[in-house]
C-alpha cells in the first residue's frame, strides 16, 4: 500500500511540475519589465581624482604621505585608500566640522566640506558647501600643481 502512494504521490508531482514547467515558459516569452529609473543601483565610484590630472593626483598622495598619513598608492589615481588617508588627516587636522568624519573612502558633501576648509587654510576662499564645483575642483588642482619632491616613499 505504501509503494502504492509512493508511486502514485511521484506520478502526480512530476505531472503538477510539467504543467508549471509549461505556465513558466509561456510567461518567459513576454517581455521582462523594466525598472523605474528612482530604483536603479548607484555604485561608488572605484575612482575620483576630482579634476586632477594623473600627475597631480600622484602629487597629492605624495602630500598625504609625507604628512604622515599614508594612502598606500601613488599610481595617480585617487581610490579608496588614498580617501581613507585624506580624511584621517582632515579629522585629525581639524577640517571635518562639528563631527569626525567616517573614514570610508567615499568622496561625500562632507569629505568634500572637509576638503574645501583645508583648501581655505590655504588661502583659497572657498564657499563650504560640500560640492565639488568649479572653484573647488580649480583650487584642489592649484594646490597640487606644486611639484613631488624626490622622496623615495612617493
Amino acid at each position: 500500500m505504501t509503494r502504492t502512494f509512493v508511486g502514485a504521490a511521484t506520478v502526480f508531482g512530476i505531472a503538477a511540475g510539467s504543467l508549471a514547467g509549461a505556465t513558466v515558459s509561456s510567461a518567459a516569452s513576454e517581455p521582462a519589465a523594466r525598472p523605474a529609473a528612482g530604483t536603479q543601483e548607484v555604485s561608488v565610484l572605484a575612482v575620483n581624482n576630482l579634476g586632477l590630472t594623473v600627475g597631480r593626483a600622484k602629487s597629492w598622495q605624495c602630500f598625504l604621505t609625507r604628512s604622515g598619513y599614508e594612502p598606500w598608492e601613488h599610481a595617480g589615481h585617487l581610490g579608496t585608500d588614498s580617501w581613507k588617508a585624506a580624511q584621517r588627516m582632515f579629522n585629525s587636522r581639524g577640517f571635518s566640522g562639528k563631527s569626525k568624519l567616517v573614514v570610508d573612502g567615499v568622496v561625500g558633501p562632507l569629505t568634500i566640506k572637509a576638503l574645501q576648509r583645508f583648501l581655505n587654510d590655504f588661502g583659497f576662499g572657498l564657499a563650504v558647501d560640500g560640492i565639488a564645483g568649479k572653484r573647488t575642483t580649480a583650487a584642489f588642482y592649484e594646490f597640487n600643481g606644486v611639484p613631488v619632491p624626490n622622496d623615495p616613499r612617493c
